[in-house]
């Protein structure tokens, strides 16, 4: 008898619908096979009959010896994980009409079988339930740790199995088990300020939190460089609290790339808040970019619409911070590879940290840098000019003293107080770009658009003439100073860029390699 079942494959931060045939013919004759599977699996894929076996034995059922076939279809598409337990063990019992087959055509079905029959989680449910919706499947089953994040897409009845017991009741309609249901824009409201930081906790280091809110207000890049305990880290880390909320359509895409990657926390269907991803500096270019064997997202992928903090920036190896400029540039990588090609979103804020010479201490106000001559620039050099140029705001952060520390009675603007402003510099801003494709913020004006929209007077250009040939800055760094300055006015209500703004932006760049060194 044939049957077919259907699963899902994760290409990207995409799904496609696989369609799972079974064959189960008269008894397997002596020598041969009793079992056979095509269709490109690969190794978890095919050991996993011996998981499928002992779990349908398990839930009460008869492994029939009879020569059975499983072709997963398209054949021409790898298949890859254990998820497919699920369906290849629905569809074999089916086959040997030991449960009713009518309403298999109406279902996805993904889970990996544990031996006692139990469903662990999968990865990548969220693009696998969009792509079931959009098919028009009645429904998907799936493990009961991944329900949430499916559930999230409406008109598509989500069902969560702890085994492979209650699917088959659910197929078969003996039970009477009602889909899980989620009122996304409820989630997504209660959850969206839901930050254990606040920009409050940092005293003093008034002028970086303004550097900071600049940053959050354009979406600009932004290193921050400066002597161990100065405050660098703890400032990145409270960034995502002074960025404007998640849309939902921005959280619905950054919970997909979470799925597939399987980083989504179990008690979470929705991703509300901004992510913050901080890699240790001993990453590889393919953990950074995304890609592997199994084609999978990176961290800047994961940071997408969020935060990637970059600690110590000049410990990251140099192939891994060169992989960073082309995404930096164009909101998304593409990976290729001989058997694949994929593409993932990567539109992220850079936020990187360092300190200024091995030592730490070259141009503290208080201690000496111990470093010998030449240490300090070679240093430096470990960032390669172009990869500096896409960073809008080097920003230089000083110790605070004991007394501002302790003592200072100046009141800290909290993380609310300060996202009133950014929000308000960003609605003008989309207001701005509303005709402008992929165009949101200051820091993604493209090509001939910086010179119109960021357009500044006489008085402007000789100040930026001055500027430019001072510090030796490049063509890039110029329009990212223009970009900057266009921030700066949008957060004072001005509708065009005057001196003051453009000076503000100009001391940004003050990190350049030659202002650096003097």
């Amino acid at each position: 008898m044939l049957v077919k079942t259907f699963a899902s494959a994760v290409i990207g931060v995409d799904a496609q619908t696989i369609t799972v045939e079974v064959s189960a013919g008269g008894p397997a004759t002596a020598g041969n096979q009793f079992y056979s599977l095509v269709g490109l699996p690969d190794s978890a894929i095919k050991e996993g009959f011996q998981r499928i076996e002992t779990a349908i034995r398990s839930a009460g059922y008869d492994m029939k010896r009879r020569k059975t076939i499983v072709n997963l279809a398209p054949a021409d598409i790898r298949k890859e994980g254990s998820a497919y337990d699920l369906p290849i063990a629905i569809g074999i019992l089916a086959a040997t009409e030991q449960i009713p087959n009518k309403a298999l055509s109406q279902y996805v079905l993904m889970g990996e079988l544990s031996l006692d029959g139990s469903l662990r989680p999968i990865q990548g449910a969220l693009p696998m339930a969009i792509q079931a919706r959009k098919e028009q499947f009645k429904g998907i089953i799936l493990p009961s740790a991944n329900a949430k994040e499916a559930a999230i897409v409406s008109e598509l009845d989500t069902y969560a199995a702890d085994n492979i017991e209650q699917a088959i009741a659910i197929l078969s309609g003996q039970a009477k088990q009602t889909p899980v249901q989620i009122n996304t824009r409820d989630l997504f409201a209660a959850a969206k300020h839901d930050y254990e930081l606040d920009i409050a906790d940092v005293k003093g280091q008034f002028n970086i939190k303004r550097a900071m809110e600049i940053a959050a207000a354009g979406g600009h890049n932004v290193i921050l460089i400066g002597p161990p305990g100065a405050g660098k880290t703890m400032l990145a880390k409270r960034l995502p609290t002074i960025l404007p909320t998640l849309s939902l359509h921005e959280a619905l895409e950054t919970t997909k790339i979470h799925s597939v990657a399987g980083k989504l926390p179990n008690h979470k269907g929705l991703l509300s808040t901004r992510p913050f991803r901080a890699p240790h500096h001993t990453i590889s270019d393919v953990a950074m970019v995304g890609g592997g064997t199994k084609p999978c997202p990176g961290e800047i992928s994961l940071a997408h619409h969020g935060v990637l903090f970059l600690d110590e920036l000049p410990e990251f190896k140099r192939t891994v911070l060169e992989v960073l400029r082309q995404p930096m540039e164009a909101g998304q990588v593409s990976i290729s590879r001989a058997r694949f090609s994929v593409d993932y979103p990567a539109s992220f804020m850079l936020i990187a940290s360092m300190n200024p010479c091995p030592c730490g201490y070259f141009n503290h106000p208080e201690k000496e840098c111990s470093c010998p001559p030449g240490a300090v620039k070679k240093y430096l050099n470990k960032i390669s000019g172009p990869l500096l140029d896409r960073i809008d705001l080097h920003v230089e952060v000083t110790p605070i003293s004991y007394d501002e520390l302790a003592k200072s009675t100046r009141p800290s603007e909290s993380s609310a107080d300060i996202l009133k402003r950014v929000e308000s510099a960003r609605s003008i801003q989309e207001k701005r770009f509303d005709e402008i494709p992929n165009t949101h913020c200051n820091a993604q004006i493209k090509g001939n658009r910086i010179r119109s929209i960021c357009a500044i007077d006489a008085a402007c250009q000789t100040l930026l003439k001055t500027a430019m040939e001072k510090l030796q800055l490049s063509a890039r760094a110029y329009d990212r100073i223009l970009k900057v300055a266009r921030t700066i006015a949008d957060l004072a209500g001005c509708e065009n860029i005057q001196v003051e703004h453009l000076a503000e932006a100009i001391q940004y760049r003050s990190l350049d390699r030659e202002g650096w060194l003097g």
